[in-house]
């Protein structure tokens, strides 16, 4: 008897599949055009193309709709960092890994700007949501991890806040703050106080002064 993983390759599990991806899509683009506050089964369904019973058969309520939006949110950036790399994160230069994640978190074309949108109206949202709080915290110390780890493979010398040598605290403090400073600058972008090449390339400024300690 074929396993479960073997047939949601095809037929009705892929079809449930590529629907809930789709109505994610919707999700994602009410949010960036319009904020949290605009998702609705009926704003998403007319997003989507479909009846709002079709959306509410495949999340039964608002919380779900926005769970599988911040997922394939974040998993389309995923993609793309996967792409500019040519390989995973885990078999790239550790260096170009740091480079291209924080180039990513900075809106440089139409997507990318969508993607900012969303992640900052998501951080918005987590401020009075305690479920939409627990899943941004479970993404930025994924997020926060990874690059500590990659500023470990690549050497860099980092301190604790307190200035001590302690390898381990002060990757981990590099990394909070170089995605702090790329995403503080995302927002000036996106409100137009200042340019994507000017951010990018004072985050790329920061991350090499921290490889070079």
């Amino acid at each position: 008897m074929p396993s479960s993983a073997s047939t949601r390759g095809r037929g009705p599990g892929l079809h449930h599949d590529r629907r809930r991806t789709e109505i994610a899509d919707a999700v994602l683009a009410v949010v960036a055009g319009r904020g949290l506050p605009a998702v609705s089964l009926t704003e998403v369904a007319a997003q989507a193309g479909v009846s709002p019973g079709r959306v509410q058969h495949y999340f039964p309520t608002k919380q779900k709709l926005l769970e599988a939006a911040f997922d394939r949110g974040n998993e389309r950036s995923e993609g793309r960092i996967r792409a500019r790399l040519g390989a995973a994160p885990g078999d790239a230069p550790p260096a170009e890994v740091l480079a291209v994640v924080l180039d990513e978190l900075i809106p440089h074309d139409a997507e990318s700007r969508a993607h900012m949108r969303v992640r900052h109206a998501f951080n918005a949202g987590a401020l009075a949501d305690d479920a939409i709080a627990e899943r941004v915290r479970g993404l930025y110390a994924g997020l926060h991890g990874s690059l500590a780890a990659c500023l470990a493979r690549a050497g860099a010398k980092c301190l604790d806040r307190a200035g001590a040598n302690a390898p381990e605290a002060g990757h981990e403090a590099a990394a909070v703050a170089l995605v702090a400073q790329a995403e503080g600058l995302a927002y000036h972008v996106l409100l137009g106080t200042t340019g994507a090449v000017s951010a990018r390339h004072t985050v790329r400024t920061a991350l090499q002064a921290a490889l070079a300690r």
